[in-house]
């Protein structure tokens, strides 16, 4: 029986029982393409009947507007002769790149001239393919056929003798094999017959092919194409050679091979090992936050003496109304004292634990699940959108995505990526339709909303309103929601003993294309939008390791009181710009802070890209239904800061956050590249904390100053010294906020009441010296011999890093 997996909590899939414990199988990439219309509100149960291959959602209404063109018929004629001339260019082109590259295909020996079953097929366009040799395309539910059902940009078939007695191999073994092991614990796809490749795993750019007898690679880059069956055919025979000698390669690895963490146990074997592998709960951060206290009391004390003396002396214990000040004092100047007792453990303290492993910090890669005990689990690459470029920046950040997923598929397991695009209906016709044809072919699920229009009742329109400042949570909740829908839906079917693939695949489409339906043209949506076990949260400037995702789930999997598995970053850099420079700099300095911190005990941070999300604990402990909207929500739609309150909703209902530093800097994310890009950043920084603490004054009579959500976390589990270190960061805006007004209020107080300061009152210039002593100065060295001490830099090159301290005075810390 072949049996699926709805990813809601059991709590929500009450009912039906048959979906328990199984597994999600994915659409495959030519379901889009052949969804099966419904007319009712259940879903009908697959046939073989011929399937329609209308597009649903936004597609089907395009064709009505063929009667608005009918008044431009001559201006058409004229366009549509430029555009059969620019076609047969694009055509000529095709056509010498696919015979080249055919002829380079000969010439290497990868096919046999006389066999029009072997060649190469190249992707002119939508729907649109060449082959060579041409006669290719005569061969029925042949190689052509079956490449433009699977939706390549270049494929490939791969004939030589080594490939040919592997596949001998497959044929003769007792028991059929569906996969091919290779170098490094990865594996390769093996199917059956050529007719079987639509429904291939598509990210491992490659298949075995029984019948007929062959290696079929594809590539995104026709230019990378050749690269990949020497690439398959080296692997595969390492792998033999290491078999038979029992020795591993000395040789220093490819540089541009998958590096690839090869120690891997059963799930039985991994439970067993994990009882040996103790993860302490480290203590040293505990002491530097009593430090820090420790030495904010003792300056607090001093003041106090100096009021006590002046009162002896003069009588007046007016004075001692400034004692008022006391905690906000201590709130916003909290985070300079844990800066110097964090300065004196970097340049005197232990460092061991930076490379070791802890209850909430990995400084080193897990234990590996391996795939021959099951299924590894899905992981679903949720990544919100805008208006950003497609070729500039999203599609970048998606190659990325498809390594890591190549991998992945490769060890066993399976993902998908879902586009939260929330410039789909916003932007031009022509550049939306390239981005449905860019994640079609790339085999993207994605969903797409209606743009914000809150009055629309007074222009005859239903009303849409996008929920939250920077609308980047309610994007999320509203694919989320969509996703769940369509989870429900599949819930109802009835899955007998023959359920096959196919058969999930037109059921997926069913619901897809009812909720879309329901919804009534708002919601737009494609592809396989399904949440797996895992969600990896990135941004569209991302880049991601090539091999990521099995360390991830592996970890995850080890410890299912882990909420959020959250990732040190890198930052990659598009310009060459002083003040891109500067930034880098600053984001690896605070991620460097970051990393020593939550090493010595402190909590982790969870900064709401490059992480891994339990999608079960999401529906355990972050949901809530918002009765505006009617739907249930994950993400908090009135907070600026999504991620911080995230990460408080998650800790304070049990569950705990881990950060990831052995990755180093394979995650990386975009900065700021202007000035005013930075200063926004940190505006929503700060007014997201200070949301998270504080209702708006218009509330606190009648609610209080705080809210639910901080008292909550003020008497929650979450250990003492953490919520320390949580409130010091939080205090840094107000610090930064406040600074210009007590700097103002300094410069006339100081000038018009000179001789009559009171010893307990600090001016401007000692507290502005003090921070230069503190931050640019000694924390930057300090720094530096942590690098040092660590081994990731020489000392020299440690201190030429603080090059940009200066700018570190303009920026807030």
């Amino acid at each position: 029986m072949h049996a699926f997996k709805s990813y809601l909590t059991p709590a929500r899939a009450a009912g039906s029982e048959s979906n328990k414990s199984t597994r999600q199988s994915k659409p495959t990439p030519s379901t889009p393409q052949h969804r099966q219309q419904s007319s009712g509100n259940t879903l009908p149960m697959p046939s073989n009947a011929t399937q329609s291959s209308e597009k649903p959602g936004p597609y089907r209404s395009q064709s009505t507007r063929t009667s608005a063109r009918q008044s431009t018929v001559s201006l058409a004629l004229t366009a549509g002769m430029r555009d059969k001339h620019a076609s047969s260019i694009i055509d000529l082109r095709a056509d010498v790149t696919v015979h080249g590259m055919y002829q380079e295909q000969l010439r290497k020996g990868y096919a046999s001239a006389w066999n029009l079953g072997e060649g190469i097929v190249l992707k002119k366009g939508r729907n649109d393919f060449v082959c060579a040799p041409p006669q290719m395309q005569t061969v029925p539910y042949g190689f052509f056929d079956m490449v433009g059902q699977l939706n390549v940009s270049c494929a490939m078939t791969v004939n030589t003798p080594v490939i040919q007695s592997i596949i001998q191999g497959l044929l003769n073994s007792r028991e059929p094999k569906d996969s091919v092991a290779l170098e490094g614990g990865l594996q390769l796809q093996v199917l059956p017959r050529m007719t079987d490749l639509p429904r291939c795993q598509k990210h491992q750019y490659a298949a075995f092919v029984l019948d007929p007898p062959l290696l079929v690679v594809w590539d995104d880059d026709p230019n990378k194409i050749f690269a990949r069956p020497e690439s398959i055919e080296q692997m595969i025979i390492s792998m033999i050679w290491k078999t038979d000698d029992g020795e591993e390669d000395d040789e220093p690895k490819n540089e541009k091979a998958i590096d690839v963490n090869i120690e891997e146990l059963s799930p039985a074997a991994l439970e067993e090992a994990l009882r040996a592998e103790v993860r302490p709960v480290r203590l040293t951060s505990s002491m530097i936050v009593a430090l820090a206290l420790g030495l904010s009391i003792a300056c607090l004390g001093l003041g106090y003496r100096n009021l006590a003396l002046q009162s002896t002396i003069d009588g007046d214990y007016t004075r001692w109304a400034l004692v008022a000040v006391t905690p906000a004092t201590i709130f916003i100047s909290l985070f300079f004292f844990l800066t110097i007792s964090t300065i004196i453990f970097q340049l005197f303290g232990p460092i061991s634990g930076v490379n070791a492993n802890a209850k909430n910090y990995s400084g080193k890669p897990p234990r590996r699940l391996s795939p021959s005990a099951g299924e590894l689990p899905h992981v679903t690459i949720q990544m919100p959108v805008y208006k950003e470029g497609l070729n500039s920046v999203i599609k970048p950040t998606v190659l990325s995505l498809k390594a890591a997923i190549s991998t992945y598929e490769m060890q066993g397991g399976t993902a998908n990526i879902l586009v939260n695009d929330d410039g789909m209906q916003l932007i031009d016709e022509d550049e939306a339709q390239a981005r449905r044809e860019f994640y079609e072919e790339h085999n993207m699920g994605w969903t797409a909303r209606p743009g914000h229009n809150p009055n629309a009742k007074n222009s005859g329109e239903e009303p849409f309103i996008r929920r939250g400042r920077f609308k980047k949570a309610s994007n999320m909740n509203y694919a989320l929601m969509t996703s769940n829908k369509v989870e429900e839906k599949l819930l109802e079917i009835q899955r007998g003993s023959k359920w096959g693939q196919e058969s999930e695949d037109q059921v997926y489409a069913q619901a897809l294309t009812q909720v879309l339906e329901e919804s009534e043209g708002r919601t737009w949506a494609d592809g396989n939008i399904r949440i797996g076990d895992y969600i990896l949260l990135i941004d569209s400037d991302t880049r991601v390791p090539r091999d990521c995702l099995l360390d991830a789930v592996s970890e995850m999997e080890a410890s299912p009181e882990i909420a959020i598995l959250q990732y040190t970053s890198g930052v990659m850099n598009v310009s060459d710009s002083f003040f891109e420079k500067a930034v880098t700099w600053f984001t690896h300095m605070i991620y460097s802070a970051i990393t020593f911190a939550v090493a010595n005990g402190d909590i982790s941070p969870f900064v709401g890209h490059n992480a891994v999300l339990r999608w079960s604990a999401l529906q355990d402990a972050a949901s809530y239904f918002d009765e505006e909207d009617g739907y249930e929500k994950f993400w908090s739609e009135s907070h600026v800061s999504e991620d911080f309150d995230m990460a408080l909703r998650l800790q304070t209902a049990g569950y705990t956050i881990r950060y990831g530093a052995y990755t180093g800097d394979g995650f990386k994310e975009g900065v700021s590249l202007t000035v005013y890009d930075e200063l926004a950043r940190w505006e929503k920084y700060a007014y997201g904390s200070n949301e998270l603490i504080f209702h708006p004054l218009r509330f606190w009579i009648t609610r209080g100053p705080f809210t639910p959500l901080f008292k909550r976390f003020l008497f929650s589990k979450i250990a003492f010294y953490r919520k320390i270190t949580i409130l010091a960061y939080v205090g840094t805006y107000y610090a930064i906020g406040a600074s210009w007004l007590l700097t103002l209020f300094n410069y006339f107080y100081t000038g018009w009441f000179w001789n009559q300061l009171d010893k307990y009152y600090l001016d401007s210039f000692a507290t502005y010296f003090s921070i230069i002593i503190v931050f640019p100065l000694v924390g930057n060295f300090a720094l530096a011999i942590l690098r040092y001490r660590l081994g990731q830099k020489s000392l020299l090159a440690a201190c030429k890093l603080s090059l940009f301290s200066p700018l570190h005075l303009r920026m807030p810390t």
